[in-house]
């Protein structure tokens, strides 16, 4: 029996403590001693009700616990009480103090042993070095539930630093000092070999699939300088920039960056702006050097025939209309790209638009002998768009028809309603066009170079204009050809919708 008196605890006190014993007497002493060192404390007559408040306070830091008690004993408690409470000390206290009892009750997961009867002053000597433990204890937990925090952290600053650069649309290679390949994304893959393993070390050597890179890479973290240049890579261009990296501290050399950037599109523009420079000098320089032919000829008066002088201007007068068509088309494409055409949306009559087509392509038409006809369905629906275009449109295809005939061909120009559209189609009996030019047929300034098509003058400007028109209109075209067997442009445009009919009133 626990004598009435209770003594201080050094620990402090303010702790909670649980007493488990079917002993009244054991029960009131303790709780006397505790709570007298100032602790909260909790008892159980039964294993049972002691293991029901460790489930309900888990944040209980000591728990006293008697061995032999009816019901469930407190072995079996202590066994139990591991889940409900993992943080909590436990101590036995038993009358039946034997070695046996001590060994089980270890491995029940007891941390100390008090045996009955004791004395305030071993009951707070055991519970002082208990109550030391549960703080060790949970200092321990706390400290592991840091690290795992900021190991956490670490991995998600990490995975996010990796999701970042999964994601960028430029090729990232990163290697070490001993320039071995330690990290890459998916868009460096076109420079990696496919047999690399990725857990594997890898020297840059052994994992790109361009050697002038990985010699550049080299070049770069043996001079410490940022080097860029541009690479070819199969058909594509890549931007290839590498940046060393040092330590700032020591000067240390960590390894280094290497950033893919692709410029295969600004390539291609470079490589269309040439072609467009060279066209445009050999479609200027032509003409030109004809007219001034011509009119040196008639100014230093070696031509007298009045005819034939005549004749020279009518030359000189075609030359010069072909190059104020080629300005002209330059001018729409280039509107068209910055988006400052001017249109007047109206509803128009494609019967009429192909009446006005027709008739400045009759001169035209009669010069390669070639006949155009025209079928407008009856009652065709109106299209809504800017007139101007529509002539120009029309106007193209028919030329075109016409300039790609043969001798005593002929060009239809038709229209009729396709449900919601209205379906246009020039046909001719023209040199026709191959598989791979219908392909190219309506890239700026593509004309298939044949021995039939020699002799015809062009921009190759005409059928891109004709696409970026369509386009606008929310319509489609499409080209039947064969090489030899003439073609059929089809073009498709949205019909005027009619009015809905009003509502008529209740």
């Amino acid at each position: 029996m626990i004598p009435e008196h209770a003594l201080p605890s050094p620990t402090g006190g303010g702790h909670k403590i649980l007493v488990v014993d079917d002993e009244p007497g054991i029960l009131r002493g303790c709780e006397r001693v505790l709570r007298a060192a100032g602790h909260e404390v909790q008892s159980a007559d039964r294993a049972e009700k002691g293991l029901e408040i460790l489930r309900e306070d888990p944040d209980t830091e000591l728990a006293l616990v008697d061995l032999r008690m009816p019901g469930m004993d407190g072995l079996e408690l202590l066994a139990r009480a591991q889940d409900a409470a993992p943080e909590t000390v436990f101590v036995v206290i038993t009358a039946y103090a034997t070695i046996e009892a001590a060994v089980e009750a270890t491995k029940r997961g007891a941390y100390d042993f008090l045996a009955k009867p004791f004395s305030p002053d071993e009951l707070s000597r055991v519970v002082n070095r208990s109550l030391e433990r549960v703080h060790l204890i949970r200092e321990r937990n706390r400290l592991e539930a840091e690290r795992r925090s900021r190991m956490l952290e670490l991995a998600t600053e990490k995975s996010r630093l990796r999701t970042i650069i999964d994601c960028m649309a430029e090729g990232v290679i990163v290697s070490n000092a001993e320039h071995q390949l330690v990290l890459s994304n998916p868009a460096a893959l076109k420079v990696l070999r496919g047999d690399v393993e990725a857990a594997a070390p890898v020297t840059l050597g052994d994992a790109l699939a361009a050697p002038e890179l990985a010699a550049m890479i080299e070049e770069a973290s043996q001079s410490r300088k940022r080097l860029s240049s541009e690479w070819k890579l199969g058909e594509e261009w890549a931007l290839v920039d590498v940046a060393p990296v040092t330590d700032e501290a020591s000067g240390q050399f960590l390894g280094s960056v290497t950033v893919l950037r692709d410029i295969t599109a600004l390539k291609r523009v470079e490589q269309v702006k040439a072609q467009f420079v060279n066209m445009v000098a050999h479609e200027l320089r032509a003409p030109l050097a004809a007219v001034d032919g011509y009119l040196s000829v008639m100014l230093e008066g070696m031509v007298k025939d009045p005819e034939r002088q005549r004749s020279m201007i009518v030359r000189s007068k075609d030359r010069l209309g072909a190059l104020l068509a080629l300005v002209g088309d330059l001018l729409d494409v280039a509107r068209m790209e910055a988006g400052t055409v001017r249109r007047e949306i109206e509803v128009q009559d494609l019967g009429e638009i192909a009446r006005e087509v027709g008739e400045p392509v009759r001169l035209l038409a009669e010069q390669c002998d070639v006949t155009v006809r025209t079928e407008i369905a009856e009652d065709l629906p109106g299209v809504e768009a800017d007139r101007e275009e529509l002539i120009r449109l029309f106007g193209n295809l028919v030329s075109n028809a016409v300039k790609y005939n043969r001798p005593g061909g002929s060009v239809t120009l038709s229209a009729e309603q396709d449900g919601p559209y209205v379906k246009a189609s020039v046909a001719d009996t023209g040199v026709g066009i191959s598989e791979a030019g219908i392909g190219k047929l309506f890239s700026e300034f593509f004309r298939e170079k044949t021995s039939a098509t020699r002799s015809v003058t062009g921009t190759g400007l005409g059928l891109s204009i004709v696409k970026r028109i369509v386009d606008f209109y929310h319509g489609r075209i499409e080209v039947q050809s064969q090489l030899g067997d003439g073609s059929t442009f089809t073009v498709w445009l949205p019909c005027k919708r009619p009015a809905e009919p009003a509502a008529e009133g209740g």
